[in-house]
C-alpha cells in the first residue's frame, strides 16, 4: 500500500517533549488565561479538544495571539466535520482517540498534523501507514512505559506519543522507552480549566519540562 503524504512532528512538540491536553467540559470561560499561562511557562504545543465549550473559538485566538510561536491543535476528532472546523480555526494538527481511514485522508489532504490513538502492534501500523505524523498510545496507563518499549522493539520507525493517564514521574521512564514526547492532562492541567490557581498550573507546567529536559540530558 502506497503510504500517503505524512507531516513530520513539529519543533514545538520535539523540542518541549509535552502536550498539554485542555478538556473543559463544564466551560470554555478559562480557556484563554489557563493557555496563555501555559505558554507564559514554555509549553510550545496545546491541544484543546472538541467536547470543550468554545474550544474552537479558543485555538482560533491564541493562533491570533501567538502566530507561529505556538502549535495548537484540536484533539477528540471524531468527525471530519471536526476536521474542518479545525482547520477554519487555525489548528496546525488534530488527535484522535482512535484511527480512522476517513479522517486520516481529511487531515492528510488538509496538510494538518494527524495524531491518531492506537494501542495494539496492529493498530500502531495501521495508523502509521495512513499518514499519521505521530501515532498517540492511548490509554498508556493500562499498560504503561514497559508496554510502549516493547512496541517500539519491532516498529522502531513509528515516533509513539503515550497519553492518558501519564503522570509526572512516569514521564522519564515513557522517554527512556522512547517516546518522542508525552500528552497530559489532568496530572498537568488539574483544575485550572474549572478556575483553579494558574500560579500553580505555571509551577507544574515548568516542573514538567524541568523533568524532560533532565530526562534528555
Amino acid at each position: 500500500m502506497e503510504t500517503p503524504a505524512r507531516r513530520t512532528p513539529s519543533r514545538a512538540l520535539t523540542e518541549t517533549g509535552v502536550v498539554p491536553i485542555l478538556r473543559g467540559k463544564r466551560t470554555g470561560e478559562h480557556l484563554p488565561a489557563v493557555i496563555d499561562t501555559l505558554v507564559d511557562n514554555g509549553i510550545r504545543c496545546l491541544e484543546i479538544t472538541t467536547n470543550t465549550p468554545d474550544g474552537f473559538a479558543a485555538v482560533a485566538a491564541a493562533r491570533s495571539r501567538y502566530g507561529d510561536e505556538v502549535e495548537l491543535g484540536i484533539g477528540t476528532v471524531l468527525s471530519v466535520e471536526h476536521v474542518d472546523a479545525a482547520e477554519q480555526a487555525g489548528a496546525a494538527f488534530i488527535v484522535s482517540p482512535h484511527t480512522d481511514p476517513e479522517l486520516a485522508s481529511a487531515a492528510v489532504g488538509r496538510g494538518l498534523g494527524y495524531y491518531p490513538g492506537a494501542f495494539t502492534a496492529t493498530e500502531v501500523l495501521t495508523a502509521w501507514q495512513l499518514g499519521a505524523t505521530a501515532v498517540k498510545v492511548f490509554p498508556a496507563s493500562v499498560a504503561g512505559p514497559r508496554y510502549l518499549k516493547e512496541l517500539r522493539g519491532p516498529i522502531d520507525g513509528v515516533p509513539l506519543m503515550p497519553t492518558g493517564g501519564v503522570t509526572l514521574e512516569l514521564v522519564p521512564e515513557y522517554l527512556a522507552a522512547g517516546a518522542i514526547a508525552v500528552g497530559m492532562g489532568g496530572p498537568l492541567l488539574g483544575d485550572a480549566l474549572d478556575g483553579g490557581s494558574l500560579p500553580a498550573l505555571g509551577e507544574r507546567a515548568r516542573a514538567v519540562l524541568d523533568v524532560i529536559r533532565e530526562a534528555r540530558a
